[in-house]
């Protein structure tokens, strides 16, 4: 029996990088899968590359009423749901002294605001015993130059899931997150205010910095995620797992 059969997953930012491998992961698992993204085109791109029993859903993570249309959507084509993946963020980098108000608010809106009301709009609609999957980062627990706000953003990702670990473990529902290291996925394409060539020498500073002198893949944190998703993981709750090559180790 393949790990996720017959389950309802919700994954946010599916249409490319780790929610991408993570929606193929969960289907190739078995699962019925919901995924979100903020493009007709590329939700339709990434649509034509699938196989099995999925659901693509225009919403923005960032936008309550979204969050909320995204869950009524998963509900109304599957039931309940079993696992969620809040899987959505962006990443933008600068110095504390050139930070701008939108620079902020966009970061925050989309890395733990949406999140939050995600959740909220899931909790009534979650089978007990279901499975909550954040995708924080390995920022938060290092001082990486120019990511104030983004490793703002994604601590309090992971003080959340700590609370909400808390709150739902009553209903035996589970609240994990995953903190990739460098993975090579277009969000490094879509950092605002770098060059190219600056993202290109962040990329390769970074490269230099994990242990294994290189950067991960999405299908290596669809990979934990499957795991965490699965009854494998049932006594696995709160924790955050690290997922970059020994980055954040030594």
């Amino acid at each position: 029996m393949k790990k996720l059969e017959n389950k309802v997953a919700v994954i946010t930012g599916g249409n490319s990088g780790i929610g991408f491998a993570t929606v193929q992961r969960f289907l190739l698992e078995g699962a019925k899968v919901v995924f979100s993204g903020r493009r007709q085109e590329a939700l339709d791109e990434a649509s034509a590359q699938l196989d099995g029993d999925f659901k693509a859903v225009l919403a923005d993570q960032a936008n309550p009423a979204d969050n909320k249309h995204l869950i009524e959507e998963a509900v109304k084509t599957y039931g309940k749901i079993d696992i969620l993946f809040a899987n959505a963020g962006i990443a933008q980098f600068a110095p504390s002294d050139q930070i701008t108000e939108d620079f902020f608010d966009n970061q925050f809106n989309i890395n733990i605001k949406g999140p939050a009301f995600l959740v909220k709009e899931a909790i009534p609609n979650l089978n007990d015993g279901a499975s909550i999957i954040f995708n924080t980062s390995i920022v938060h627990q290092k001082g990486f130059e120019g990511a104030g706000v983004y490793s703002a953003t994604k601590g309090a990702l992971r003080a959340y899931a700590r609370v909400l670990t808390t709150e739902l473990a009553p209903r035996g529902i589970r609240v994990n997150s995953i903190a990739p290291g460098p993975i090579g996925t277009p969000i490094y394409s879509k950092m605002d205010g770098m060059t190219e060539e600056q993202v290109g020498e962040m990329g390769a500073s970074f490269a230099q910095s994990v242990p294994l002198k290189r950067f991960g893949e999405a299908n290596e944190i669809s990979g934990v995620a499957a795991f965490l998703a699965s009854d494998d993981a049932n006594y696995i709750n709160g924790i955050e797992i690290e997922v970059d090559g020994g980055m954040s180790q030594i």
